[in-house]
């Protein structure tokens, strides 16, 4: 099962809606997110949020469409976003992909690529693969082991970030920049705007967390 959830980002940084429709089995909605899917075309499963970003209207109307809106106080220790992705993860999906969750306000983007990070999260990562999309990015999460990882011809930049104080033993193949057994330290901008050179490529490494972004200019 494939899961989107959409958060209430612009709209002008959202992904092509078009082919998420085809892949998802499951929406979620979470605060102004709702109403984005629903003017859409799309009816989310359930609904998250405080719902502080809509009118009483849109809110009525939020109410009436779906058969499963929880609200909560804006006064709370999670964002709604956060409460959504825990939702999502306990429905056991192979994937879950988080849209609307960048742009705007900094510290939710910031917050949100860090619930990637959180060390509750990262052992889910070896079941679930999980994204957060926007027009120009994909952000992902990966422990040690060893990854393929394909071409996208919308988005021909692959970066890798260490999460991780240090990240050891990483080795790319199949990359314009190929790595052996190299380590990289918080800060290092070594793995920054690679390429794939075929159809896909590899990467490995032994210790730490990484993330990986695939971008487009």
């Amino acid at each position: 099962m494939i899961i989107s959830i959409m958060a209430g980002g612009p709209e002008s940084l959202w992904p092509d809606l078009a082919r998420y429709k085809v892949m998802t089995d499951l929406w979620i909605g979470v605060d102004r997110g709702v109403w984005a899917l629903l003017e859409n075309g799309i009816d989310p499963k359930c609904a998250f949020g405080d719902f502080d970003s809509v009118s009483q209207d849109e809110y009525k109307v939020i109410a009436q469409r779906l058969q499963q809106v929880n609200l909560y106080s804006s006064e709370k220790d999670e964002t709604d976003l956060e409460i959504a992705f825990h939702w999502a993860i306990d429905q056991k999906p192979s994937e879950i992909h988080i849209l609307g969750a960048t742009g705007g306000r900094m510290d939710h983007f910031l917050g949100n690529i860090q619930l990637l990070q959180k060390e509750s999260i990262l052992p889910i990562h070896a079941d679930i693969d999980i994204y957060i999309v926007d027009r120009q990015n994909i952000f992902t999460v990966k422990t040690a082991g060893s990854y393929e990882v394909t071409a996208l011809k919308d988005k021909k930049y692959v970066s890798f970030l260490p999460v991780t104080t240090a990240v050891t033993g990483i080795t790319l193949t199949g990359f314009k920049y190929p790595l052996s057994d190299r380590s990289l330290e918080i800060g290092s901008t070594l793995c920054i705007s690679n390429e794939l050179i075929s159809e896909s490529g590899n990467v490995s490494f032994k210790e730490g967390i990484l993330m990986m972004v695939r971008s487009r200019d």
